[in-house]
């Protein structure tokens, strides 16, 4: 088993926290900032949007092959070479995809970039290992407030730069982003050693059972799925009901909708130090509550934005909440191996993801925005209950 150098010994600073945040975050954002340049990329290679817009499903690809081969290196890889290392690794898959000159070497090039923006997944891992048991909660809320913004904000920063100087120089403005942060988490992460393991192949051997081992590790996994699934399903099944008739709007106004994830910025860290103060499970219960109200309020509000708006951005506080308290619970299993923890975790909730993704534009089909919701209610519905089960004594500071 890994184990890295006694948090206490290596204490994480406020402005260490802050820079892994906004590394964290910058790197996901690569996951999202091409989608709005798909048109302009398609245009300059010569190829038609269907065929570009698979880089998006090739980044997603690489992303789940990160989360199940990268992320558990975190057990096993000083963090100060792990995360300046795979920062550089993203920006040369960045470089080459913006020299692509094909659409089969730019699917190749993304689905490298998906595989290395999961440091931001390694960096959450690194926290939750090193951090004090007392502030863990609240300093992977931060990580996690960092992705957030991250990718809100991919979208229009993308937008911008490749409107300003194209698709090509955006790339590499967002590879030079990674070299920066390569340097400054070189220079400031703390150079843990690993102390002599069973080898990183036994590493991704254990994951299944690891869910045999920790019942507590199956039924936060459930539950995050869970709402991930409905989380997924409410956001795809509102672009494509908003759409069509008689609502019909087009997409910029559609994207407004988005900006009621700001919320979740907020809600992150405070739900992280809740967690650490009242318990993960109290947390969990408490974001999944107001998620499912809102899902109540969004059956019936749905081209209404004084009343779907609020009940967005008060499901996405409330599933944000959830997830934050949840992978701090997680890592609490065993923190020595939290990589392996969050890539087994993270991997089954993209994977719930993606399927709630899939299944949007049927339900909208079947049964319109109304059994999206529905569907959306009775995942969270399911996910309460999966978190009403607690098989170990929470930490919790007086």
């Amino acid at each position: 088993m890994t184990t890295l150098a006694d948090p206490r010994e290596t204490p994480l600073s406020a402005g260490l926290i802050v820079l892994l945040a906004v590394t964290a975050g910058g790197a996901i954002a690569n996951n999202y900032a091409i989608q709005p340049s798909l048109d302009a990329i398609a245009q300059d290679i010569g190829t038609t949007p269907s065929a570009i817009s698979m880089t998006v499903s090739g980044v997603m690809l690489g992303y789940l092959a990160g989360l199940a081969l990268l992320v558990p290196l975190a057990d096993h890889v000083n963090p100060r070479r792990l995360i300046p290392g795979q920062l550089l690794a993203l920006a040369a898959a960045l470089i080459a995809a913006s020299m692509a000159p094909s659409v089969g070497l730019l699917l190749v090039c993304f689905i490298l970039v998906g595989a290395m923006t999961t440091v931001a997944a390694q960096t959450s891992a690194i926290v939750g290992k090193l951090a004090a048991p007392a502030h863990r909660g609240r300093q992977m809320g931060l990580i996690s407030a960092g992705i957030s913004a991250g990718i809100l904000l991919s979208r229009f920063v993308g937008g911008l730069l490749s409107t300003w100087v194209g698709w090509r120089a955006m790339l590499l403005c967002f590879a030079g982003a990674c070299c920066v942060a390569a340097l400054a988490t070189a220079l400031r992460l703390p150079a843990s050693r690993p102390q002599p393991t069973k080898g990183y192949f036994f590493t991704l051997r254990s994951v299944p059972a690891l869910l045999i081992l920790f019942p507590q590790l199956r039924l936060s996994a459930a539950a995050g799925m869970l709402w991930f699934f409905a989380f997924s399903t409410i956001w795809v099944g509102l672009a494509i009901s908003l759409a069509q008739p008689p609502w019909s709007l087009n997409a910029d106004a559609i994207g407004l909708y988005s900006l009621v994830g700001l919320l979740g910025l907020f809600v992150t860290p405070v739900a992280g130090r809740f967690a650490d103060r009242y318990g993960a499970r109290r947390v969990k219960l408490a974001g999944l509550t107001a998620a499912a109200a809102s899902a109540l309020i969004l059956l019936s509000s749905l081209g209404q934005p004084l009343a779907s708006a609020p009940a967005l951005a008060v499901f996405d506080a409330g599933c944000f909440a959830a997830q934050v308290a949840n992978q701090a619970d997680i890592v609490r299993l065993d923190p020595a191996r939290s990589g392996v923890l969050n890539s087994a975790y993270l991997l089954l909730y993209y994977v719930a993801g993606a399927i709630g993704t899939a299944a949007a534009g049927a339900l909208v089909t079947a049964g319109g925005w109304t059994l999206v919701a529905s569907a959306a209610g009775a995942a969270i519905v399911g996910a309460i209950v999966a978190s009403c089960f607690d098989f170990k004594p929470e930490t919790r500071r007086s």
